[in-house]
């Protein structure tokens, strides 16, 4: 009987410790995985990256276009792009670098000078939209009033075809000379049909107007190239109309190469362009020279 009672001691010990040798992984198993799923969040935020500033090229007349570029750098960053202004200080080098893909937009010109500068070169540039309006104005040279421009007094104008036929119907709105009749911007000076005074009109590159005022009795001279200058729109002889057609037609625009008008790129590079930063840059740096057009 005792020999018994003994082997069922025996065989209980012996379930009591298989029983603990079962459960002691189990204990333990949480602890050896869950420390490696801890750590593992921190080391995917280390690993992220910032997103790259897409790079856009813009090629503009020094002032005002450059100016306005540089105004809403920040609208384009917070878009995701890195503008970079390339300055140019003539009408024709924006273009032959749009076009040959130097440059991916340019801000400088109106539409009625693109469209000649295509038909002339070959070039496939298109506006994707209007920015600002830079009235023409007739400033004083030697003489310091339009109604003193002596008989046979010298004035100059842009020589490039569409802003020589805007200079020329300005002159015909103060009554200096009489175009053809029917003739707007194709003006030339061989279209004009009256000329009282036989004026001597001076076909002048447009950059070097301001330069050619010692020289003449007047110039018109080109809206941004006159800021350039030093000249003010409140000193004019006399300034456009801002509700003329001009004021719409000659309307500065965002330009790209065919193609590419709606690209993302173009997309947010205009929408900054028209923004109300861009507005109110040109408001307060111009005082009237420049006025937005959109």
């Amino acid at each position: 009987m005792k020999k018994l009672i003994a082997i069922a001691l025996t065989l209980v010990l012996a379930l009591s410790f298989a029983a603990c040798a079962q459960t002691a992984p189990a204990e333990t198993a949480p602890a050896d995985t869950a420390a490696p799923a801890a750590t593992a969040a921190p080391e995917a935020d280390e690993s992220a990256a910032p997103t790259e500033l897409v790079k856009i090229r813009v090629g503009a007349s020094v002032t005002p276009h450059a100016e306005i570029l540089n105004a809403v750098k920040d609208e384009l960053k917070a878009a995701g792009y890195d503008l970079e202004v390339v300055e140019f200080t003539d009408y024709v080098l924006p273009n032959t670098a749009l076009e040959e893909g130097d440059l991916d937009a340019n801000y400088f010109q109106h539409t009625p000078y693109l469209e000649n500068f295509n038909k002339e070169n070959g070039t496939h540039l298109v506006a994707v939209g209007k920015i600002h309006y830079e009235p023409f104005g007739i400033y004083a040279g030697k003489t310091k009033e339009l109604s003193a421009i002596p008989e046979g007094g010298s004035i100059a104008i842009p020589n490039d075809g569409t802003n020589e036929a805007r200079a020329l119907l300005l002159l015909e709105a103060q009554g200096l000379i009489k175009l053809k009749e029917g003739v707007t911007f194709t003006a030339t000076v061989l279209d004009i049909a009256e000329n009282p005074k036989n004026l001597e009109i001076k076909e002048i590159e447009a950059a070097q107007l301001a330069r050619s005022l010692q020289d003449v009795d007047a110039a018109v001279i080109n809206g941004n190239y006159a800021i350039q200058a030093g000249l003010k729109v409140k000193d004019a002889l006399a300034i456009e109309d801002k509700d003329s057609i001009a004021a719409d037609t000659y309307a500065n625009v965002l330009v790209v190469k065919e193609g590419h008008e709606n690209d993302p790129a173009t997309k947010a590079l205009l929408a900054a362009l028209q923004s109300d930063t861009a507005k109110k840059f040109m408001e307060e740096k111009y005082e009237g020279a420049v006025i937005a057009a959109f």
